[in-house]
């Protein structure tokens, strides 16, 4: 699908916070924040969550892209929101406990998200593009984790992903010093799957979803959640879901077609069933 950033375009008040798009088996969910940097706030919040429940109806969509509009992917949480609140914990209890279980909701689906990184991704913004099953990044993309500056430790996620990402001594390092991580640093810690030039981003990102949208979506739901849940099982237990899911993927009308694509030297094509 086409991914319009539009940088330098000026923004109007009157859109949303968060823009939600689908083409062709892709759906785009952009953070539309672009003067505040993407920054996550109440509006972010609820909008991110009729996107998740959008992309939980239609069986359509097959991958979703996380993007930010602007120069940035987003630069964390909207301090200005907690800098006025009287009661802070409060308020970061309902903004955090909110956008939470979209993200819960988002790591259950069988979709592949991606995350298009430019700019600042910091804060909430890391923990976003960590969330991500892949990440591909523009080489101007810094990344920070930025919570420690702050007094706070992290939310949506980082704490889970990061040490399975790097380890956890240099997730330690990465969450207790909030350094921050240039393109290529980033690309050889694992932080994100590709870094390109700025101007093949688009391309890149549109490039990965579509062929992720047309292969088997089946086996491509099973696959990411196999190992996202195998850091909670068992070597056995393991072997028994991986039994399971091949058992499912083989009742497919996706891996027929692929077997007689095989046996017949021609190459598959997926209809997702």
């Amino acid at each position: 699908m086409p991914v319009r950033h539009g940088r330098g375009k000026t923004v109007s008040s009157t859109e949303p916070a968060v823009i939600f798009e689908t083409r062709g088996g892709v759906a785009e969910i952009r953070f539309n924040r672009p003067k505040q940097l993407n920054a996550l706030n109440e509006e972010v919040s609820a909008l991110f969550a009729k996107s998740i429940d959008r992309i939980a109806a239609d069986p359509g969509i097959r991958v979703v892209v996380l993007s930010g509009e602007g120069r940035a992917f987003m630069a964390g949480g909207d301090l200005a929101m907690f800098h006025t609140a009287e009661d802070k914990p409060a308020v970061s209890r309902i903004l955090i406990n909110d956008i939470h279980e979209s993200l819960k909701r988002l790591a259950e689906l069988p979709q592949i998200t991606v995350a298009r990184l430019q700019g600042a991704v910091a804060g909430a913004g890391m923990s976003f593009a960590l969330a991500a099953d892949l990440a591909i990044a523009a080489d101007n993309v810094t990344f920070n984790m930025a919570y420690a500056k702050i007094g706070a430790s992290p939310d949506c996620g980082a704490s889970w992903a990061l040490p399975r990402l790097v380890g956890t001594r240099k997730a330690l390092e990465i969450a207790l010093l909030s350094e921050a991580i240039p393109a290529d640093e980033a690309l050889r810690l694992g932080l994100v799957n590709r870094v390109v030039a700025l101007a093949d981003l688009d391309a890149e990102v549109e490039s990965l979803a579509q062929r992720l949208a047309s292969g088997p979506s089946v086996a491509l739901g099973n696959i990411k959640r196999l190992i996202r849940g195998s850091f909670d099982n068992s070597y056995g237990d393991q072997l028994d879901l991986e039994g399971d899911s091949f058992a499912e993927c083989a009742g497919t009308a996706d891996f027929a077609g692929a077997l007689d694509a095989f046996f017949g030297k021609r190459k598959p094509e997926f209809q997702g069933r």
